[in-house]
This record gives C-alpha cells, sequence and structure tokens, in this order.
C-alpha cells in the first residue's frame, strides 16, 4: 500500500524548480535590457519615415533634414544616433534616409551583448 502512494505522487521536485527559476530569470534580465534597444530602434525608424515623407523637407538642404532628426532625437530620447550619422540618397525623387548602428548593452558582469541594426525609411 506505500509503495502504490509513492507511485502516484506527481509534482516538481526542487532541482528542476531552481533550473526553471535560473531559466525564468535569466530569460527575464535578457527582456529587461532588450526591449528598451529594440524601441529606441523602433522610434528611430519612425523618424526617418515621418522625415522622409515631410513635403516641407523635400526641397531642403541635407543640414536642415539632419537638423530635424536631431529635434525629433532630442524629444524622443534617442540617445544611439545623430543626423550626423544619416546617409541621404534621392530615389524617384523622394529622399531616402538610412542608417546602420550597433548597440552595446551589457548583461551581467562582463558580459555584453552587440546588436547591429539598419534602419531605412523606405523599409
Amino acid at each position: 500500500m506505500y509503495h502504490s502512494t509513492i507511485q502516484k505522487q506527481k509534482g516538481v521536485s526542487l532541482s528542476s524548480l531552481l533550473v526553471w527559476s535560473v531559466i525564468l530569470i535569466f530569460t527575464s534580465i535578457l527582456g529587461m535590457k532588450l526591449i528598451p534597444v529594440y524601441m529606441e530602434h523602433a522610434t528611430i525608424k519612425k523618424a526617418l519615415v515621418t522625415i522622409s515623407k515631410d513635403v516641407t523637407l523635400q526641397s531642403a538642404p541635407l543640414s536642415e533634414i539632419r537638423l530635424s532628426f536631431d529635434k525629433r532625437a532630442q524629444i524622443d530620447n534617442i540617445k544611439t544616433i545623430r543626423g550626423k550619422d544619416i546617409e541621404i540618397n534621392l530615389e524617384k525623387e523622394q529622399k531616402v534616409l538610412s542608417v546602420k548602428y550597433s548597440v552595446k548593452t551589457p548583461l551581467f558582469a562582463n558580459i555584453a551583448l552587440i546588436i547591429d541594426f539598419e534602419a531605412s525609411s523606405n523599409q
């Protein structure tokens, strides 16, 4: 009788609970470090698209376009790139803004994650 009740018991052992806790904590730390980086990338892309669609900036000089991005970056709290980092090309009578950049995110101790981003106003 005692032997059969032990076999019917099911649950999580302490060791598996610790393993799952470590996995959950690592995933949470990774998420907390990476979500702001990806949110900033989305903000950069949105700013590039908005500037390229702005009718008043289509005939503006390149320095004014870069200045417009710097103003938007200050408002949207973009710290990764500046207006001088943006490449401006003319395609089909419309200015296309693009940028390539890398972000180094420290995870813990001396371990960091380097992420390469590429954003363009025509994607």
